[in-house]
């Protein structure tokens, strides 16, 4: 990307006027150093998350979803048994 063309096509997908497509999310993911799943998030805890798990090592991020899915099944359980 041009630098002098930059600035103002960020302006403008920053106001919505634009969205970049999925070639220029890319680009710029790689640029600031976090996963093209980063811009989906919702909210600033799952952008940290995404970015966290993006650090992982394979076998760590399949720890991470087990652990993630006892979680679950805990809360579920715990919701289950006070109705």
């Amino acid at each position: 990307m041009d630098e002098s063309s930059a600035s103002p096509r960020m302006n403008q997908y920053e106001k919505g006027k634009h969205t970049p497509d999925i070639g220029t999310l890319k680009a710029l993911a790689d640029e600031l150093g976090v996963p093209l799943s980063y811009f989906f998030c919702e909210d600033e805890l799952s952008a940290e998350l995404v970015v966290s798990m993006n650090k992982l090592s394979s076998a760590d991020k399949r720890r991470v979803l087990e652990m993630t899915g006892r979680l679950i099944d805990e809360a579920s359980e715990g919701s289950s048994e006070s109705g």
